[in-house]
């Protein structure tokens, strides 16, 4: 039974892909699509150095109008894939929409090509005047230039990248998603084991951590070779042939952020593995643990555990949002009323969460798993973060809306901080000290792990290039996890498998220090807030109106953020050790 706004905000439940065409009207429209392809192939004649502005824009408008058809074509496929990934036909239906996209891509290269290395400078400055909005987007293009190739072998690696990498993590995905963990006499999937992670007790957290584990780690050779596959194709593609200075420079252009700021960004998040190397001891001591054991990571202290219904999950994250800003609340709301929140927890369902944007003129799709924990909570804050920034860049063109990960995730995050700071609102001591000691697990989770994930990839690309098997990669894992924990942590060598279970690491390779970027970021964003109350809505509202239409270091930069500093980050991680030390003073 479908889901009314009422239901949709009181209880979990599965998504409504109503608004996107499904296999029937995806045939329809797929024919138009290829007609409006066929068509823009013909405006090929107009891209002379005399082109005018207004003709540019006129060739950008049709280009904008194809992204929205695929993008509604190839949403209902994918997300169709993501809630039961165990369909085949979800499974081939996504596999086609794929081969669309890559044939749709081609359709249009010409122009991309064109405007990167087709024309001259001089023309080009003249040109990008006159495209208003979207000065931005064409401007971060022009600077691709150097790594793009010729047309036809851009086309070739299109194609290819349909049967090559992502066929691989699709499979990765089907593969993953299948497994079931044992934990005593249960059977469960991912998600449910997650919520044993932050069991109470340690022997349940030693089994949950165990059982997944072993599980990945009894098919490390086939899911390190998928991860071999996927760094190789980096390398050999993205550096081989375009020329990228480093596998991690490819994804830092694509996020339209200079090398040296990520690199400033990830030296303070090493630096900082002393500030939490000191909360690990000083939780131990909280737990009455001599030393924290890896599994014993997110054991929660006494005093806060709490579960929360769907509703009440949903108007808790709504009144953080609200009491900052009404409209931003507005827009979540939106988004749960419109029944593009899949919460409900099934067998077969994509592991994690997401926030998905489609167009601009259609509201944002969330998945997660809801299953009553506070974590949950905040997985929910996090997603409906992502999809308020979505909401709020939807006067973008469809080619500038979604912002570049960073900021992405800058605004996810900033939600999490929303929630925290209302939660901790007029708790007991024992309360603030449990959520105060949750909220460091979540900023080591969001900050030190991911940017040492992060690292990790940095030198695993580089092994696999040099031809290591998956247990050197595995020992180098282990490597990291010791430089992370230092003394403070005991790691159990079967943590050395953990890195194939990081899907991250195969659907996008150094994505993971996005989460450290953004949540420095809403930490500076949050001291904004500290001091200027209710007046700062409107320009953080405004940043997020800004969508992916200018470099994040010029949108920062406009608001009194300098991000290329080493300073600016490790002022975040000031404020890290400021909550370590107030929780040690609850204690």
């Amino acid at each position: 039974m479908a889901r009314t706004p009422r239901t949709a905000a009181a209880r979990a439940g599965a998504w409504s892909l109503s608004e996107l065409p499904g296999p029937r009207e995806a045939a329809a429209e797929e024919r138009r699509l290829r007609r409006a392809v066929a068509a823009l192939g013909r405006s090929r004649r107009l891209l002379r150095p005399s082109i005018t502005a207004a003709q540019v824009a006129g060739i950008v408008s049709r280009i904008e109008a194809i992204h929205d058809s695929l993008g509604r074509i190839h949403a209902h496929a994918a997300l169709s894939h993501a809630a039961d990934t165990r369909s085949e036909e979800a499974s081939a239906r996504l596999a086609a929409a794929e081969r669309l996209a890559a044939q749709v891509s081609n359709g249009m290269l010409f122009f991309e090509q064109w405007w990167k290395v087709g024309l001259d400078a001089r023309n080009a400055r003249r040109i990008l005047g006159g495209l208003g909005r979207l000065e931005g987007h064409f401007a971060h293009m022009r600077l691709m230039a150097r790594h793009t190739l010729p047309e036809e072998q851009e086309r070739i690696i299109n194609i290819m990248e349909v049967t090559g990498t992502s066929a691989l993590v699709r499979l990765y995905d089907r593969l993953t998603s299948a497994y079931e963990y044992r934990v005593g006499r249960r059977s469960m999937g991912r998600e449910e084991l997650s919520a044993l992670v932050r069991s109470p007790r340690a022997t349940v957290r030693r089994a949950a951590y165990r059982a997944l584990l072993s599980r990945f780690a009894a098919n490390r050779g086939t899911l390190a070779d998928i991860y071999s596959s996927v760094a190789s194709e980096w390398e050999s593609v993205e550096v081989g042939l375009r020329s990228h200075a480093s596998p991690i420079s490819v994804r830092n252009m694509a996020n339209n952020v200079d090398d040296r700021t990520v690199s400033a960004l990830l030296r303070a998040c090493e630096g900082g593995a002393p500030v939490f190397r000191r909360f690990f001891a000083a939780k131990a001591r909280m737990l009455g643990l001599g030393k924290m054991r890896r599994y014993d990571l997110y054991a929660p202290v006494p005093g806060g555990r709490a579960r929360n219904s769907y509703a009440e999950a949903t108007g808790r994250v709504l009144g953080a949002m609200s009491s900052f800003s009404p409209e931003m609340a507005s827009m979540a709301r939106r988004v749960i009323e419109s029944c593009h929140v899949d919460s409900e927890v099934r067998k077969g369902k994509r592991d994690g969460a997401f926030c998905s944007t489609v167009t601009p003129g259609l509201d944002p799709y969330v998945l997660m798993s809801f299953t009553g924990t506070v974590e949950d909570t905040f997985t929910l804050a996090h997603e409906l973060g992502h999809a308020v920034h979505s909401v709020a860049a939807s006067s973008q063109s469809i080619l500038a809306q979604g912002a570049p990960l960073p900021l992405a995730e800058t605004a996810s995050t900033f939600s999490e901080a929303l929630l925290h700071d209302s939660l901790m609102e007029g708790a007991p001591p024992a309360r603030r000290r449990a959520m105060l000691s949750s909220r460091l697990d979540s900023l080591y989770a969001t900050i030190m792990r991911q940017s040492f994930f992060t690292l990790f990839e940095q030198r695993a690309h580089k092994m696999v290039a040099s031809g290591a098997t998956a247990g050197e990669i595995s020992a180098e894992y282990a490597r990291g996890l010791r430089a992370q924990f230092g003394t403070s942590v005991e790691v159990s060598a079967d943590f050395a498998d953990e890195w194939v279970a990081i899907p991250h690491f195969y659907h996008a390779p150094f994505y993971c220090y996005a989460y450290s970027f953004g949540c420095l970021m809403a930490l500076a964003l949050s001291a904004r807030r500290a001091e200027e109350g209710p007046a700062f809505a409107p320009t953080y509202m405004g940043i997020l109106a800004a969508g992916g239409s200018e470099k994040p270091e010029d949108l920062m930069g406009r608001h009194g953020f300098d991000i290329g500093r080493a300073s600016f980050w490790r002022g975040g991680m000031d404020y890290v050790a400021r909550q370590a030390r107030e929780l040690e003073r609850l204690r």
